[in-house]
């Protein structure tokens, strides 16, 4: 019986990738503008998608150029309600920053929440360990998964 080969060490780019996604986190996390926070924590799923798709997808040649959230179902189909989620939230992300939108809190924190549980599968599907839970958040998928199996 051979041992699997040990995966091949993730590129700079991912691992700065993952790093800004999780500073773009705590932003969102320690702002008191509820437009900002949304921004933030979309900004932070933007950059955990795009760190996934540059650690498992290859350069193509299209011409033209394609949103995280098009091309993460084909890299990745396991994120693939992630993606329209994700995507959804991006239009409501261009409309507060137009200024044709106003937020609430809850919408800010549910998006904050998901961001973070969506940083953890991604860092979860590339080998990495799980990151901390947010100072003051209670929802990461490890949490979520910890609560379930206490009840």
């Amino acid at each position: 019986m051979r041992a699997a080969p040990a995966s091949a060490p993730l590129a700079v780019t991912v691992l700065d990738l993952l790093d800004r996604a999780r500073a773009s986190l705590l932003m969102s996390a320690c702002s008191d503008s509820v437009t900002q926070r949304y921004i933030d924590a979309h900004l932070s799923a933007l950059r955990a998608a795009a760190a996934l798709l540059a650690a498992r997808s290859r350069p193509s040649r299209r011409s033209r150029p394609r949103s995280v959230w098009e091309v993460l179902p084909v890299v990745a189909p396991e994120l693939s309600e992630w993606a329209l989620f994700f995507a959804s939230s991006a239009r409501r992300r261009a409309a507060l920053e137009r200024g044709s939108y106003v937020m609430s809190l809850r919408e800010a924190d549910d998006l904050l929440r998901q961001a973070e549980i969506f940083l953890d599968l991604v860092q979860t599907s590339l080998g990495l360990p799980a990151p901390r839970p947010l100072p003051g958040l209670a929802a990461s998928a490890t949490a979520a998964a910890q609560l379930g199996d206490e009840r």
